[in-house]
C-alpha cells in the first residue's frame, strides 16, 4: 500500500449493505473517512434473490459516500460468504534471479503468480492468493524475504477459489451500478485481524460471526487459513422464533430478545412476569414467565452451535481448533452465549476482545475489516480503489469529522 491510497469496501449482508471508504495515512494506518449503510433484503439464506434490490442499495450507499467525501467512486472491494469459497493449500520453491543482490520484490511477486498455478474446477474461479509462510534456503521462516541473501525460497500460500456463478452475479450487480470490482475477499479472512487479539492470531482458532441471517465460520491454524463456510441461520431466526411461538409482532419479539437476552435457562435469577403487548391471541393481556421466552432463545442458539459442530466435524477440522472466538450482532448481546457455545461444541468459547472491535460501530465492522485487510496485503502492486477527486480541498477538511462519526466518542 502507499500513503494516500483510498480503499472502498462493500459488505452485502442479509439485512443491509454497508460501504466504508478508508485512506492510508502517513503512518501506514487506515483512516475511515466515510461510512454508509442501507437496509437490504436482496440476500436470503446466503443466496442472491433480488439483484435489482442489491443494485439499488449499493448505489444509494455509494451516492451518499460520494456526497460526503466529494469523491467519484469507480470501483470497490467486496466480501463473499464462506459457503461459496474453497481454500487450496499450495507451495512452490522459487529461484532468486540475482542471489548476490538478495531477494527482490519482483522475485516474490513472480512466486505469487506461480503459486496460483493449480488445477481449478470449471465451476470455480480464482479470487485471491494469501501468502502464509516464506522459508529461506537455510530453513529460516520470514514474514518479508525482500533483501535476504538466499539462492531460493519456498512460499506457502492459500489459493482462494469461489463459485463462478456467484462471482458472475456479483460482477453483474456491480456493472449495473457502474462499479468495477477491485477484489473479492472471504468475510472470515477479512475479519481475522480485527476480531482476534495478538495472542489469538498465533493460536488455532475458529472465528464464528453470527449475524442477522447468516453465521460465518472461519478456521485458522495460526496464520494459515484452513477452512470457511456459512450457515443460513442467525439472530433474526431467534427473533422469528419468539414472534411465532408467542404469537406476537416481530418488533416486540426483537425488543424482548434484547431486554431478556439469555442463552441458557439455567442462569435465570428471577423468573419474572412479562406482559405481551402485541399478543394476537384472544387474551390481549397475556402474561408469560421470562423462562418461557429464554427457553425459545436457548433452543435456537443450541441449534446454531449444533449445525456448526456437525459441519466442522464432517469436514475433519474440529480437532485442529483450540479456541472459538464469538462475534456478530446476532449473538453477542445475548448473555451466556459463550457458555452455550462451549457446552455444544465442547471447545473453549469466548466473546471477541480484539483491540479494535470495540472502537468500531458494529454496523460497519465487516466493511471496515475488509478495508483494513486490503490495506495490509503484502507484496501487492497496488491496493487503491479507482477514485476521482472532485474537490480535494473540501475532501481533506471532511476527514476529521468522518473519523469522529465512525468511532465511538
Amino acid at each position: 500500500m502507499a500513503i494516500g491510497d483510498i480503499i472502498v469496501g462493500i459488505d452485502i449482508g442479509t439485512s443491509k449493505v454497508c460501504t466504508v471508504v478508508g485512506e492510508v495515512n502517513n503512518f501506514g494506518q487506515v483512516e475511515i473517512i466515510c461510512n454508509t449503510s442501507y437496509k437490504c433484503n436482496g440476500l436470503k439464506k446466503g443466496k442472491i434473490i433480488n439483484e435489482e434490490e442489491i443494485c439499488l442499495c449499493i448505489a444509494k450507499t455509494i451516492k451518499n459516500a460520494e456526497e460526503e467525501t466529494n469523491l467519484k467512486i469507480n470501483s470497490s472491494y467486496v466480501t463473499i460468504q464462506g459457503k461459496y469459497v474453497t481454500i487450496v493449500q499450495n507451495s512452490i520453491t522459487k529461484e532468486v534471479k540475482d542471489k548476490y543482490s538478495g531477494i527482490s520484490i519482483k522475485d516474490v511477486q513472480n512466486a505469487m503468480l506461480q503459486v496460483k498455478d493449480i488445477e481449478i474446477p470449471d465451476e470455480k474461479t480464482l479470487i485471491d492468493i494469501v501468502p502464509d509462510k516464506i522459508t529461506l534456503e537455510n530453513g529460516t521462516v520470514v514474514k518479508d524475504p525482500v533483501g535476504n541473501l538466499s539462492s531460493h525460497f519456498t512460499i506457502s500460500a492459500q489459493v482462494i477459489l469461489a463459485e463462478k456463478e456467484y462471482v458472475r452475479q456479483l460482477n453483474n450487480i456491480f456493472k449495473k451500478v457502474g462499479l468495477e470490482i477491485d477484489g473479492i475477499v472471504p468475510i472470515a479472512l477479512a475479519e481475522r485481524n480485527l476480531v482476534l487479539d495478538k495472542n489469538e492470531l498465533h493460536d488455532n482458532i475458529m472465528l464464528l460471526d453470527i449475524g442477522a441471517g447468516n453465521t460465518e465460520i472461519g478456521i485458522f491454524e495460526s496464520s494459515t487459513f484452513m477452512y470457511t463456510n456459512s450457515i443460513p441461520v442467525g439472530g433474526d431466526n431467534i427473533t422469528n422464533d419468539i414472534a411465532f411461538v408467542l404469537n406476537i409482532s416481530e418488533e416486540e419479539a426483537d425488543k424482548l430478545k434484547r431486554q431478556y437476552g439469555l442463552a441458557l435457562k439455567s442462569f435465570i435469577d428471577n423468573d419474572n412476569d412479562i406482559i405481551l403487548n402485541t399478543s394476537k391471541d384472544d387474551n390481549k393481556n397475556r402474561i408469560i414467565k421470562s423462562s418461557e421466552l429464554i427457553e425459545i432463545i436457548e433452543a435456537r442458539i443450541e441449534e446454531i452451535f449444533s449445525i456448526v459442530n456437525k459441519d466442522i466435524t464432517n469436514q475433519g477440522v474440529k480437532q485442529k481448533i483450540n479456541n472459538v472466538i464469538l462475534t456478530g450482532q446476532g449473538i453477542v448481546n445475548i448473555n451466556k452465549s459463550d457458555v452455550a457455545g462451549k457446552i455444544n461444541l465442547n471447545i473453549p468459547v469466548k466473546i471477541s476482545t480484539g483491540r479494535l472491535i470495540s472502537t468500531v460501530k458494529a454496523t460497519y465492522r465487516t466493511s471496515y475489516a475488509l478495508v483494513r485487510y486490503v490495506a495490509a496485503r503484502p507484496f501487492a502492486k497496488t491496493v487503491s480503489s479507482d477514485i476521482d477527486s472532485q474537490n480535494s480541498e473540501s475532501f481533506i477538511k471532511t476527514i476529521f469529522e468522518r473519523v469522529k462519526e465512525f468511532f465511538y466518542s
